[in-house]
């Protein structure tokens, strides 16, 4: 396979989802940025409110009806956030495909699995239904679906959980697109399957060269896939740099605190480090850093103005947090203000 190219595949700059609600405006997404190349696996992480789903839901045009998003997100040429329905359409399912985190309620249950993966193909590149279900065979060969030319004539209710995963996942390969956004596509599944989930995507990666975004709160899933993380919170980047510095040397308190609080086998037995508080209410952001209430190192400053995101010095980790990073790294969380 021919080595990934290093241009970007897709840019988005000044992402801003907004959400017009009896209680006010929610503000899901404030300000983000990235890009990525093809063939590189991006992490999005963050508790559940951060804008992780939403930001990638306005990329795809799915934003709920209340929703509106602004600002500039480049694919191939085109910005997605202006184009006319009817060419997203072309695009959708096609050079951009998404797996979803809830696949039973993804995938139709009046129609058979054939015929969900056959319109995909007779939709987006014109093929004969034969020549779409010997396609859509292939497909589910590919992410390790049994007997996959006698099951593809089954419903969803039919296959268990991980299986239904990996049918969405080979209904969003089918086209071979460019980029493949994963929402959450490991959550509600034991352990060992989201192990072959995580080893089915990068085998399928590799194979195929596709650009991939997940999002996802579980940390271990990042590690086993990603090349760059993304950390946010109250719809902002707090820490964002390859996965290795995120996890072995990370900068701001959000991070270290999501780190800390995952389970590790030498803690058995020990309480969990959970990050105190709550995260903020989306329509009545607080002024300053939005994990300033939460945060051992908060102090005036912090609660009073919002930190720029700006890159560590010699590194390229973009952090965005008032305090020394020496000062974080070496006390570590729950280090005194």
């Amino acid at each position: 396979m021919p080595k990934p190219s290093t241009a970007p595949l897709i840019e988005v700059s000044g992402l801003n989802v907004r959400f017009e609600t009896p209680d006010g405006v929610v503000s899901a997404v404030n300000g983000l940025s990235l890009s990525l190349a093809p063939g590189r696996t991006l992490g999005i992480v963050g508790e559940s409110g951060s804008g992780k789903s939403q930001s990638m839901l306005s990329l795809m045009g799915l934003l709920a009806a209340n929703g509106r998003a602004t600002g500039r997100a480049m694919f191939q040429g085109e910005d997605l956030l202006s184009l006319p329905v009817r060419r997203l359409n072309e695009i959708r399912g096609d050079r951009i495909a998404m797996i979803f985190q809830d696949p039973m309620t993804s995938l139709n249950p009046y129609l058979t699995v054939e015929r969900q993966m056959t319109e995909v193909l007779e939709f987006h590149k014109g093929f004969s239904r034969a020549d779409a279900r010997k396609r859509s065979i292939e497909v589910l060969e590919k992410v390790r679906i049994p007997d996959a030319a006698r099951r593809i004539r089954m419903y969803p209710h039919e296959f268990s959980g991980g299986m239904r995963q990996r049918i969405m996942i080979a209904m969003a390969l089918l086209t071979e697109p460019d980029l493949l956004i994963a929402d959450e596509p490991t959550t509600a599944l034991d352990v060992t399957v989201q192990a072959q989930i995580v080893a089915m995507l990068r085998d399928l990666q590799r194979d195929f060269g596709t650009a991939i975004v997940m999002i996802t709160h579980d940390l271990g899933v990042v590690a086993g896939l990603c090349d760059d993380v993304i950390v946010m919170y109250g719809g902002r980047i707090m820490e964002q740099g390859t996965a290795q510095d995120i996890f072995y040397r990370p900068t701001h308190p959000y991070t270290l605190g999501l780190l800390n609080a995952v389970p590790r086998l030498d803690h058995e037995g020990g309480a969990l480090a959970a990050i105190p508080g709550t995260p903020p209410n989306m329509a009545r952001l607080p002024s300053g850093c939005p994990f300033h209430a939460r945060c051992p190192f908060a102090d005036e400053q912090c609660a009073n103005e919002m930190p720029p995101l700006v890159e560590v010095p010699a590194t390229s980790v973009l952090r965005a947090c008032h305090r020394d990073v020496a000062i974080v790294q070496s006390r570590g969380w729950g280090g005194a203000r």
